[in-house]
């Protein structure tokens, strides 16, 4: 049996010097005795695997709802992919998997019911609230928010008393005056869009509201098609299923040896080192940054504005927008631990985290029950 010792002295023999190694963590904001048998990081993995909010992301959409399909993705295996994406170039980097993994799980547990729609009708709400909306709602906030307050599973402190590592890789935005991201925190916002890229081009042919046609006309398409020359014009399932493999794999390559050529020419020698450097060192080649910008307009214009993607945008911010002020309107319908929350922090800001946990299956039904037949 190793113990937490000798797997931080693994870690200092196998990872490359600019990794963020578990015996050097800062620790937690209340301190408490590590495990004998885990490093601080897989502690704080495991904290975020048996949270609520992370059993939540199965019922939530990433863009097709929950309900309408068995096989599209849902924010829970989007999640899955971006940790596999995530451990596999970290491996090949050298640097530590266990925070990157940590990292992957935990990136998406702020989002709403109805994905990135359900986020923006949720800011604008809250933004209506004046000084008690202050700061709106955005996801990895949230996310930050779920564990350090929200998740109650521990009596001597609020949250999961993650590390302070942890808790700086989910602070994506708002860092005037700190420091870069970790390279695994760099690295999971890296594999967070190359997922999406993937399997939401995956989940846009297999819907049909993307077309074989309609990707002649994008560059990645294209190149991938010719790395792929069996692929057949009209796709079938195991044509689908190459080709997204195949541009996994392909991404996934970019990324890694981008990134490597990128750290070696930076000469950067430690973590610190890496954070403080001017740019961002986990990167795509240039030819790849064009190709996935051309590919994010692309799905923007295409499958996250198809009309019948904007139905469920409009039933979303029916839905979430009748619930918030029907709350807000009589604070007797809410659960006692929101009321409690609202005591503390006001109304508002309790309202938005109760509808920010929900699935889309849960926001459904609540609204089912608010409004008339």
């Amino acid at each position: 049996m190793l113990t937490r010792q000798q797997l931080e002295a693994r870690e200092a023999a196998t990872l490359a010097p600019y990794a963020t190694f578990s015996a050097d963590s800062r620790g937690r904001a209340y301190p408490e005795t590590e495990s004998t048998t885990r490093t601080a990081f897989q502690k704080d993995r495991d904290r975020v695997l048996h949270t609520t909010a992370f059993r939540r992301l199965e019922a939530k959409t990433q863009v097709f709802l929950n309900a309408q399909g068995d096989h599209y993705r849902t924010r829970l295996t989007h999640t899955l992919e971006v940790g596999q994406v995530a451990r596999s170039v970290a491996l090949t980097l050298g640097l530590n998997e266990t925070l990157a993994e940590t990292l992957a799980l935990a990136h998406d547990l702020g989002h709403p019911p109805f994905g990135h729609a359900g986020e923006r009708v949720l800011n604008g709400l809250m933004a209506e609230q004046g000084e008690l909306g202050r700061g709106g709602f955005d996801h990895n906030g949230q996310a930050r928010r779920i564990v350090t307050l929200l998740e109650d599973r521990y009596a001597e402190f609020p949250g999961l008393n993650l590390t302070y590592e942890t808790l700086d890789g989910l602070n994506k935005h708002d860092r005037a005056g700190l420091e870069r991201p970790s390279l695994e925190a760099q690295l999971v916002d890296a594999a967070d869009a190359l997922a999406y890229t993937a399997h939401d081009l995956d989940d846009g042919l297999r819907s049909g509201l993307i077309t074989p046609a309609q990707l002649a006309e994008l560059p990645l398409w294209n190149e991938l098609l010719a790395r792929v020359p069996t692929a057949a014009p009209d796709l079938t399932e195991r044509d689908r299923r190459t080709l997204h493999r195949e541009l996994l794999g392909w991404l996934i390559s970019d990324l890694t040896q981008s990134s490597d050529a990128a750290i070696a020419a930076s000469g950067v020698a430690t973590a610190q080192a890496a954070r403080q450097h001017p740019v961002g060192l986990i990167t795509y080649s240039p030819a790849m940054r064009e190709l996935l910008r051309d590919t994010a307009t692309f799905l923007r214009e295409n499958l996250y504005r198809h009309w019948r993607v904007e139905l469920q945008v409009e039933q979303a911010t029916r839905v979430l927008e009748t619930m918030f002020r029907a709350f807000l309107a009589r604070p007797s319908m809410l659960p006692p631990t929101v009321r409690a929350r609202a005591e503390a922090e006001g109304l508002p800001r309790a309202v938005c985290d109760f509808v920010a946990g929900m699935t889309d299956r849960y926001a459904l039904e609540t609204y089912g029950l608010i409004t008339p037949p």
